[in-house]
């Protein structure tokens, strides 16, 4: 075959609408080759012998897209010191931008024969092997635009690729489970009904089936198990794996961008597919495995482990940098994604042993003029000593809350002492973002994740019911700060399916209307179960996936009402923290930007929040007192709200506070579906906020706008209907 010498940038394979050209780095490999493979399996070889700064290249005139390739490298087996060459071992492209076929964990992918780990073995894998695919990089975007929404004004929606779609009945068949599913008009539809102005996807890039899973007749459902960082998942690919894949991602993004939703993506740079030593040599452990990995000190033989999975990416090789930085920065340029969401992110700032926000990665994401402008969540813990860093991130840098979390739940289950927390977290948490200048748009708040119970789940169940996985119920969290409402699991008894159809109200309108950001899970809205698992990891079954057919619709339209509520408000989506000071108004003496009331009206004193079995409180939101500007450069002003929360296990009367606050309310959200869009409350009156539950009220004024009569509307029919729907048990499980 004919080959031309190339060039050592980009790396990967890259179709210039001619030919193709190939890079791979290998500082210690001391010959390497580049393998093509034939639509029967011929293996065609072509030695790469130029190499500049550790970077194999070539470029072959006659390879165009679809083509499917591997590698193999030489160099020494060595594993004491860290080298695991072994050229019988074909090896996946890092930056494949597309690959084909999957891994069947035969013994040949080893570098070593099952049950003797210091042998070694020289079986071929290539007829075992995934393949990397050179790919059309060439799309029509045209009509694509960055929404570049702000942070005060997002919603994001946490959804997986399958679950959100495959049982969906307007999905075409053929479309679910798949990037085309996201995209069609009927899921879009429901996205913006809900608010939504960001989906955040669960992990998409190239991952890799575990055999223990597979053994047991299960599969890695969530896909934190990356092996290809510059690949989408081309199982979720309803038009085929050899490139169209990349073509499907690229239109589902083009679709959404269109309905003015912005794509975030999960990602996992902190370890890969291959695991620990004892894992399957099928990728950079065969190209160069102490640049790629963090091998230990002592014994370069195994892997330190940060992440759980039995290795940890090596970010303190310029070339493992390299490879993160390029794959965020291909996923943002030529995928048009708007953000990401980095799974296990204090990994990735152990450039030493502690988590270091002063770390080179950090340092690279700020100075990078792409990277440092979309939006970037972290998941701001780690397995590793130290890991858990909520509020430690560096100032660009969102950070899922997993404080707003945990004190959300106990809350409103009745757990003693919670109250003074559960203010600080419905505020924005500034306690742990304003020392560092941040501002409450860096706690992505979040009660239910893709990691633990559903919504229905928490006020369902005391404890997690994971037999499906075949680990015993030894998985999965054992504390999960969930109350059953008093049975565990399904149930026809009318008084508890009213309390947690109250309690999912609860949860999801506080994640609504608290400061920051929102991030909803998918389902959760429509009263999604996965009947007490709280680990589906493994679960690619109807445990996980949503059941459309078994939607509480009224769940769904309550919980647009209050997004929409929360959209035509900016009371609720405030840009700068709460400073209690006073706010100048029209007429009468200023008030504070914010008051907490106890229910006799009179500001709280701090015995009050620190009383053991104090779990009610009101709070007065001023809406003269939002400092800030909007894009016209006037000053954003709202009506004044006041929210009633009662966390106790009876009904409690709030006295509502004097004329200076407002001389009537009206009740725009009631959990317990008893008094929004009510007659209109006066100054003094007494409101009666019932056993767990929470009520809403506006400053009344004489002109109301269209949107807020009709959320109040939709508030009082959707809260006032009781749960009916029965936990049903999917016919799978």
């Amino acid at each position: 075959m004919e080959s031309w010498p190339g060039s050592a940038y980009p790396l990967g394979a890259t179709f210039d609408g001619s030919g193709t050209n190939f890079a791979i780095f290998s500082e210690a490999a001391e010959r390497v080759v580049l393998c093509l493979f034939g639509e029967k399996g011929a293996e065609t070889r072509v030695e790469l012998t130029e190499v500049d700064a550790y970077v194999w290249h070539c470029y072959l005139p006659q390879v165009q897209p679809g083509q499917r390739y591997g590698y193999r490298v030489y160099g020494p087996y060595d594993p004491e010191n860290g080298c695991r060459f072994n050229p019988n071992k074909l090896l996946l492209d890092p930056y494949a931008k597309a690959t084909s076929g999957t891994i069947d964990w035969d013994q040949s992918l080893f570098s070593y024969n099952f049950g003797d780990p210091d042998s070694r073995n020289d079986d071929d894998s290539a007829k075992h092997m995934m393949t990397g695919v050179v790919i059309n990089p060439f799309f029509d975007w045209s009509g694509d635009r960055i929404l570049d929404i702000p942070y005060n004004e997002t919603v994001i929606y946490e959804a997986h690729v399958k679950g959100l779609t495959q049982l969906n009945p307007e999905v075409p068949r053929e479309q679910r489970g798949t990037y085309a599913g996201v995209a069609h008009p009927a899921v879009i539809e429901h996205l913006k009904k809900l608010g939504v102005t960001a989906i955040e996807l669960m992990p998409v890039h190239q991952f890799v089936q575990d055999s223990t899973l597979l053994e047991k007749g299960l599969s890695n459902y969530w896909g934190y198990n990356t092996i290809g960082f510059f690949a989408p998942q081309s199982s979720y690919s309803s038009a085929g794996e050899r490139g169209q894949q990349v073509q499907e991602f690229k239109g589902m993004v083009k679709s959404l961008h269109a309905a003015g939703i912005e794509v975030i993506l999960d990602v996992v740079y902190n370890h890969t597919a291959e695991g620990n030593h004892l894992g399957p040599t099928i990728s950079f452990r065969g190209i160069d495995n102490a640049a790629y990995y963090r091998l230990m000190d002592d014994d370069k033989r195994y892997y330190m482990d940060y992440t759980g999975t039995g290795n940890t990416l090596n970010v303190r090789h310029p070339h493992s940098l390299q490879l993160i930085m390029d794959s965020l920065r291909y996923w943002a340029t030529e995928m048009h994604v708007d953000g990401f969401r980095f799974d296990l992110a204090s990994a990735l700032a152990r450039e030493f042993y502690d988590v270091d926000k002063l770390s080179t990665f950090f340092e690279l994401v700020q100075q990078d003029p792409v990277i440092s402008q979309v939006k970037l969540i972290a998941e701001p813990w780690d397995v590793g000593p130290g890991g858990y860093q909520v509020g430690n991130f560096p100032a660009q840098w969102t950070e899922w809350n997993g404080k707003y979390r945990d004190t959300v739940r106990d809350f409103w289950r009745g757990e003693p002492a919670s109250l003074g927390e559960f203010a600080s977290r419905f505020t924005g948490s500034a306690d742990l973002y304003e020392h560092s200048g941040r501002r409450p748009v860096a706690s992505i708040n979040f009660v239910t994740a893709h990691d633990g119970f559903t919504i229905r789940d928490l006020v369902s169940y005391n404890e997690k019911h994971n037999e499906a996985n075949g680990e015993n119920n030894n998985d999965g969290e054992s504390h999960n700060r969930s109350w059953n409402s008093g049975v565990e699991g399904p149930t026809n008894d009318p008084v508890i399916l009213e309390l947690r159809a109250r309690q999912q109200r609860n949860f999801l309108a506080t994640l609504l209307l608290s400061q920051g950001v929102p991030m909803l899970l998918h389902g959760d809205e429509i009263g999604r179960t996965q009947q007490g698992n709280n680990n589906t990891y493994a679960q690619d079954s109807e445990i996980s996936w949503i059941h459309w057919d078994h939607a509480d619709v009224p769940l769904n339209e309550f919980t647009a009402a209050v997004s929409r509520l929360r959209k035509e408000h900016p009371t609720f989506r405030r840009s700068r923290f709460f400073d209690g000071r006073p706010v100048r108004r029209g007429k009468g003496e200023p008030l504070p930007d914010i008051v907490w009331l106890n229910s006799d009206a009179r500001e709280m004193e701090p015995e009050e929040w620190d009383a053991p079995l104090s779990r009610s409180v009101g709070v007065f939101l001023n809406g003269q007192g939002i400092r800030g500007r909007d894009q016209r450069g006037q000053r954003i002003t709202d009506v004044n709200f006041l929210v009633y929360f009662n966390a106790e296990p009876q009904d409690v009367d709030f006295v509502l506070p004097p004329g200076e606050y407002s001389q009537s309310w009206d009740v725009v959200i009631d959990s317990a579906g008893q008094a929004a869009d009510g007659p209109l409350r006066s100054a003094n009156e007494k409101v009666r906020v019932l056993a767990k539950s929470l009520v809403v009220l506006r400053a009344h004024q004489e002109a109301v706008t269209e949107a807020d009569h009709s959320v109040a509307a939709s508030l009082t029919a959707m809260t006032g209907t009781i749960e009916t729907i029965p936990l049903t048990k999917p016919s799978n499980g």
